[in-house]
């Protein structure tokens, strides 16, 4: 049986015959080697019992990998001509599992479910520019995701996966950390996308974990707070969110927080309990 992974050769091919290229305002950078799709299935751990959602499928290089695997491959595409020519893609080059695609045509950051059993599984290519903002959406309103693997640029990569106290912390590290365990999962190169990216590109994982006690929506506006000036102190950073910077350094004192502490030294349990204490 020929291999159905797409090659680069396959890959213009078929964007020639649609009459599309990629483009930058969708973040659009196609994988063209299929041993980077097979390492991405490998990596993500996919199994013949998962459902996989992917977001931003493209022609479907990582679609046909993941279809090799998995029960059910629910692919979520805003582009309407590549969500159009998809099921046509896996009819021809793995006719015996084209049953198991659902294209959904839809901008991922509107996403609030995905039709079919529940989804166990995550993996996508993530375009760049909203990489963070649908990995977190998707994990809050997927909450059957058990895992996942994402593609995306470097910086990002180490962002999300960062520990309390690194000089990548931040927003995304604390709010992925809220839904999951998050790791870095391998680094990749340029030249296995079309277009080529001027960033290298990094692999995260996330294995799902019960999320700290207290409320979510309360907690990510600590967050928000606290680094959104994260060169101050969290007494003065929290001044805002607080109501000043007295009632901030109260609540930081009955939480156990040292108010002379920046955002990047708490974990997000640190910001669950403080978003749990009352105003005095």
């Amino acid at each position: 049986m020929p291999d159905p992974l797409l090659t680069a050769p396959d890959v213009r091919r078929l964007a020639d015959a649609l009459g599309t290229r990629p483009t930058k305002q969708l973040g659009q950078n196609f994988v063209i080697d299929p041993n980077t799709v097979r390492r991405l299935v490998r990596t993500a751990g996919v199994g013949v019992d998962d459902v996989v959602v992917e977001v931003g499928p493209g022609l479907g290089s990582l679609t046909l990998g993941l279809l090799d695997v998995a029960a059910r491959v629910v692919a979520v595409e805003v582009d309407p001509v590549l969500a159009g020519q998809l099921p046509a893609t896996v009819a021809e080059r793995l006719p015996a599992r084209a049953d198991r695609l659902e294209v959904v045509l839809q901008d991922a950051l509107h996403l609030t479910g995905v039709p079919g059993p529940p989804p166990t599984a995550f993996v996508a290519n993530l375009p760049y520019n909203v990489a963070v903002p649908v990995l977190l959406r998707l994990l809050e309103h997927l909450p059957s995701l058990r895992t996942g693997l994402v593609m995306v640029q470097a910086e990002v990569a180490d962002r999300l996966a960062a520990p309390p106290g690194s000089r990548t912390y931040g927003v995304p590290s604390v709010k992925a950390a809220w839904y999951a365990d998050v790791r870095r999962a391998g680094a990749v190169g340029r030249t296995v996308f079309w277009p080529a990216p001027h960033v290298d590109s990094g692999l995260v994982a996330f294995t799902r974990r019960e999320p700290p006690a207290g409320d979510r929506a309360a907690t990510f506006a600590v967050v928000d707070a606290a680094f959104a000036q994260r060169r101050k102190t969290l007494r003065a950073a929290l001044a805002g969110w607080a109501g000043s910077p007295a009632a901030a350094e109260a609540r930081l004192r009955a939480a156990g927080v040292d108010p002379g502490l920046r955002g990047e030294q708490l974990g997000v349990e640190d910001f669950a309990r403080l978003a749990a204490t009352p105003a005095t």
